[in-house]
């Protein structure tokens, strides 16, 4: 049928109802899950889910370690909620903000027997959405007649977790010259996934030789940092010497990924920020979220060069992950070309973190 959505599609259906905070389910032809966001969580949904059996509350083991939960699925644990527990004790669990003013929410008991596979999928629906990770589920005997009955958005588990796995292409919708301060031959080109999601944009400078090894940069969007003026970071000064330095060279690219706070998106970046200021570092406030230290998918940068032409790169970089990905992605980088910025005492840990825990080359 022409009309039927697409799996990506489905999975684009699914994230917009999480963020609302409808359910979803997740499975096939037999048993599935019944899946809530717990940032999302209402009141009356979690006694709707109450109401089909007993929910679990599942968190990426990083978390479960904060909380000192035993992770048995090794990097996840399903929670099993307390008699008596409400919205706010999910949200509390979920949510690292509440780690001192709810400090008192075990003993947690895990879950050990049944397997966990759907769970983890519904994690990482959950981040494909920026929304915490942690997911209140519950299982049902048939998933798809149940989401039949009841008009909710139903994902086929190995359709959505390739879909989540696999790059989505980025295609060109429109170009524009646009000289800025910092380099007057510029021109803006935006890319969108086939799948709809978020667009990414590539600012270039001049006219680059095609053949020749273009000088770039991967730059991850930082509202903060690069529209704010935010100390915290070296943001937007790496986004500014990286245009001036293309500038002055006469040409260069700038890919500008939507990829805030190291794939988190800005709400979580804030919980991270938030974090920091307790006295976490960055990569520990990611933990604590329940996140990894990066959850940045840099194909995207590899599929914009290669869409505009380019097959070699001279990398505007400090991060050698960056260089392994492009190489890995079929671009070879002749050359990394060191980024310098000025420190201030509001960034000289964070810097000091990158290095010593990210393997930046500072």
């Amino acid at each position: 049928m022409p009309f039927l959505p697409t799996p990506s599609e489905l999975t684009a259906r699914a994230r917009a109802d999480l963020r609302v905070g409808l359910p979803v389910i997740l499975g096939g032809e037999g048993a599935g899950l019944v899946l809530l966001a717990a940032e999302t969580l209402q009141p009356h949904r979690l006694e709707a889910l109450r109401n089909l059996g007993d929910p679990v509350l599942a968190i990426t083991g990083r978390r479960a370690e904060t909380l000192k939960a035993r992770a048995y699925d090794g990097d996840l644990a399903r929670l099993i909620l307390p008699e008596g527990a409400d919205a706010g004790w999910v949200r509390a669990v979920a949510d690292p903000a509440d780690d001192l003013r709810v400090p008192m929410k075990g003993p947690l008991i895990s879950a050990r027997d049944g397997a966990a596979d759907l769970h983890r999928l519904a994690i990482a629906l959950v981040k494909s959405a920026q929304l915490l990770p942690a997911v209140l589920a519950v299982a049902v005997p048939d998933a798809a007649g149940f989401a039949e009955r009841v008009h909710l958005t139903r994902l086929v588990p190995e359709a959505t977790r390739k879909d989540l796995d696999r790059h989505h292409a980025l295609m060109p919708v429109a170009a524009a010259r646009m000289p800025m301060e910092l380099a007057e031959a510029g021109r803006l080109h935006i890319y969108r996934p086939d799948n709809g999601g978020v667009e990414h944009y590539a600012i270039e400078v001049g006219r680059p030789d095609r053949d020749a090894p273009v000088l770039a940069r991967l730059h991850s969007a930082c509202f903060t940092g690069d529209v704010l003026g935010s100390l915290k970071c070296d943001c937007g000064p790496q986004l500014r010497t990286a245009l001036a330095t293309m500038g002055q060279a006469g040409a260069g690219v700038l890919l500008y990924l939507n990829q805030e706070g190291r794939g988190i998106g800005l709400a979580n970046k804030m919980r991270a920020y938030s974090l920091q200021d307790q006295g976490f570092d960055t990569v520990e406030a990611n933990h604590r979220l329940g996140f990894e230290d990066d959850e940045r998918d840099f194909r995207l940068g590899a599929d914009i060069l290669r869409r505009m032409g380019f097959s070699q790169a001279r990398l505007m970089t400090n991060n050698p992950r960056k260089v392994e990905m492009l190489q890995a992605e079929g671009i070879a980088v002749t050359e990394r070309v060191p980024l310098v910025t000025p420190t201030n005492r509001h960034n000289q840990h964070y810097l000091a973190v990158k290095a010593a825990k990210s393997g930046h080359l500072l």
